[in-house]
Order: C-alpha cells, then sequence, then structure tokens
C-alpha cells in the first residue's frame, strides 16, 4: 500500500542518517576490522565511509553503524528494532544487483512486515528465555526484504525463509555489564539474513515446515507461540505504518521517564542542585537489565534508565552528543543517577504491548513534581513529523 510505501521511503532516510553517525562512532573501533576491509577489496559502500568493500562486509558495517547509536527504528509490540539489519543487508544488494528504488521499498515493507509478525509471534516468552528479537527475527527481516526485493517466485521463498530460520542468533546477555557487543547482534542478523537470501536463490530447498515444525523456529525458540501472527492478516495496515523512531539516544525502555523527566524538569524550573529524590514507576520488563547505577561506558548507560533519566535533569535533553566519555564521568550527573530509584507499577505493566509508559516523580524545592508519559516521542501514537525527521537526520 501506498502508506507503507511511504513509511519505507521515510525509513530508509532515518537508516542512513543514524548509520552516518555510527561511522563515527566506529572509527576508534574499526582498525582492525578496516584493515582486513582494505585487504580484501571489493566495490560496495559502506555507510559514512570512502572506502569500498565486500556485500557482505558492507552489510555488517552498515549495521553496526545504524545501531550503536541506539537511535535505530523498532516496534513496541514486536519488540524489535528494524533497520539496522534490514536495511543494512538490502542495501548493499540492491547496489550489486542493480535493484531499482521501488523495489527497494517494497523489500523494505515486506522485510519489517515479517520480521515483526515472527517476533510477536515468539514474544514475550522468547525475550524472557534471553534471545535478542533483533538479532533472531531481524535475520528474517534481511532475508525476506532482500528475497521481495529481487522479485523471486513463492518457491523460492519459502525456501529463503527456512535458510533464514536457521541464521537467527542474538542474545540479550550481550548488552549487559560494560559490553559494547550489542550491535553486533543486528550486524549477524544483517550477514546472515543475506545469506539466506542468496541460499534459496541458489536453488537449496528447505523443509517443509522450518517455522512449526516439530524442531522447528517456533519449537526451539519460544514456550508460548503465537501463530495468529503469522496466519491472520486482520489489521488494516502494515506492520511497518506502527514502528517507532528514537529522539533520544537510549534503549527505547528509558524514553517514556527521559520524556516525563525533560517534561517536569521544563515545567516547574527546577535545577538538578535542587532535587532531592526521584522516582520512576514503569513496566516490568523495562526495569530487567535496565535499572543499574554504576555505568561502566557509554553503551552501558545508553542501557541505564537511572543515568538517562538524570542525564536528561542535568543537560536538558539525551541526544546522540549528551552520551559521551565526559557524561560518564560527570560527578553531577552520578550524583543524581544515585537518587532515582525504580519501581513496578503492575497498573503500568497490565498496559503492555500497548503501551510502554513511566510515570516520574521529582522530589525539589520542597514539592513533588509529577507526570506520566504514556507514548513518548516517536511512537505511531505520537509520531515524528517528517520535517522533524529531516532535522534529526541533519
Amino acid at each position: 500500500p501506498d502508506a507503507g510505501l511511504e513509511q519505507a521511503r521515510l525509513c530508509l532516510l532515518d537508516f542512513e542518517g543514524v548509520a552516518a553517525a555510527g561511522s563515527r562512532i566506529l572509527e576508534e573501533k574499526e582498525s582492525a576490522f578496516l584493515s582486513l576491509v582494505r585487504k580484501q577489496g571489493g566495490s560496495v559502500s559502506i555507510i559514512g565511509r570512502q572506502e569500498k568493500t565486500t556485500v557482505q562486509n558492507a552489510a555488517f558495517l552498515n549495521a553496526m553503524a545504524a545501531h550503536i547509536t541506539e537511535l535505530d527504528d523498532g516496534h513496541r509490540k514486536g519488540q524489535i528494532h528494524l533497520g539496522a539489519s534490514i536495511i543494512a543487508a538490502l542495501l548493499p544488494v540492491a547496489e550489486v544487483e542493480g535493484l531499482a528504488k521501488e523495489d527497494v521499498l517494497r523489500g523494505i515493507v515486506v522485510g519489517y512486515e515479517a520480521a515483526v509478525r515472527l517476533a510477536r509471534a515468539l514474544n514475550p516468552a522468547h525475550k524472557l528465555r534471553g534471545y535478542h528479537t533483533s538479532g533472531t527475527c531481524g535475520a528474517m527481516g534481511a532475508a525476506v526484504a532482500i528475497a521481495t526485493a529481487m522479485k523471486v517466485s513463492r518457491d523460492v521463498l519459502k525456501d529463503v525463509v527456512s535458510a533464514a530460520t536457521s541464521s537467527a542468533s542474538g542474545l540479550l546477555e550481550l548488552q549487559e555489564d560494560s559490553s559494547e557487543l550489542k550491535p553486533y547482534n543486528l550486524a549477524q542478523a544483517a550477514v546472515g539474513g543475506m545469506t539466506a537470501a542468496y541460499c534459496g536463490l541458489a536453488g537449496f530447498r528447505g523443509p517443509e515446515d522450518a517455522l512449526g515444525g516439530r524442531r522447528g523456529f517456533l519449537a526451539v525458540l519460544t514456550d508460548d507461540p503465537h501463530t495468529r501472527y503469522l496466519t491472520e492478516f486482520d489489521e488494516p495496515y502494515c506492520q511497518i505504518e506502527k514502528i517507532y523512531r528514537k529522539p533520544y539516544a537510549a534503549c527505547r525502555h528509558a524514553h517514556s521517564a527521559i520524556e516525563a523527566a525533560l517534561y517536569l524538569k521544563e515545567e516547574a524550573g527546577f535545577a538538578a542542585g535542587d532535587i532531592e529524590a526521584v522516582r520512576v514507576e514503569t513496566y516490568n520488563m523495562a526495569i530487567a537489565g535496565h535499572d543499574h547505577k554504576t555505568v561502566k561506558g557509554i553503551q552501558s548507560a545508553k542501557m541505564s534508565i537511572p543515568f538517562s533519566v538524570a542525564l536528561a535533569l542535568v543537560k536538558g535533553n539525551a541526544g546522540l552528543d549528551d552520551y559521551s566519555a565526559a557524561s560518564v564521568c560527570d560527578a553531577e550527573i552520578l550524583r543524581l543517577a544515585d537518587k532515582v530509584s525504580i519501581v513496578e507499577d503492575p497498573e503500568i505493566t497490565s498496559w503492555l504491548p500497548e503501551k510502554r509508559a513511566a510515570r516520574v516523580t521529582v522530589v525539589a524545592m520542597g514539592r513533588s513534581y509529577v507526570h506520566l508519559v504514556e507514548y513518548p516521542k516517536g511512537e505511531p501514537e505520537n509520531p515524528m513529523s517528517e520535517t522533524e525527521l529531516k532535522n534529526r537526520f541533519l
């Protein structure tokens, strides 16, 4: 549908912006890998770099760059990031295969559809078992996007899907402690999805039911499959129309709390030094893995709700430049982060997956200031305008 294709166009713009920004962050980490890239040669573009490389290396580096910013798009109900694996894989293929723009956009729409539907079929049990949906289902999205853009037959697409089920990988443990490997899950998904697409194109047949078989994808990767998301198409929209985009360079679970804190700071006018305590009430899945107050680097800071709320209250923003080495060591931010407590609100938990909300209470100047955010900026219910998206790209 036209609405889906229009969203794909904006997703492409958004992806290229965050990947270009992320390529700068990767520079200091990439020396050994770029040395290998130069030795291997190739003719495929890498976003944000002058070097050319192989199609697989381009997909890998594009995905790493897009996700390391923590600004890439995602889907609330699927609990999945999308463009950083799907578009990262599709663009190098489009370059080497000479695909038309219209076919690329169609591939994005259908790739997002496949990844989100599969993620919704697996979750929440999939995530609770420790899988990173952006890696496991992202590989499927990348494979289907490429196959769709290349206009393969239904039989070939089935073989592509079969191969992609075995390309799935990604552990949430890679985001713990001071780890910088979270983007690796999406990079692997991009490369795995691309490989699966070409495996199907090469004519390797898959089993009868790689998704639903006795030892298939659903049986292995979740305890509670919701297969209706794979078989029922009664929603009057494409899944890409319901994605979110991120104004803050933090884990999406932190955005409602960040936005509530920014609102209170602006409305009440208190200074960070006036704050006596901060309380964040939110849903259960936002707390596990995101309640740490001791941060061990920039990526750890982006995963921390206490740090992110404190950063917003001190700096008045939580953008890409605000999460810096200086901020991670800033005494005022760390002091305030230590005053942030996080608790589950059962009612807010009950709103999942329709809402990812947070209520923030700031005690300052002898008063309590409270604000609830149900749909942070960028959700489909509170979207960025195209002008805002273009400004963010710049």
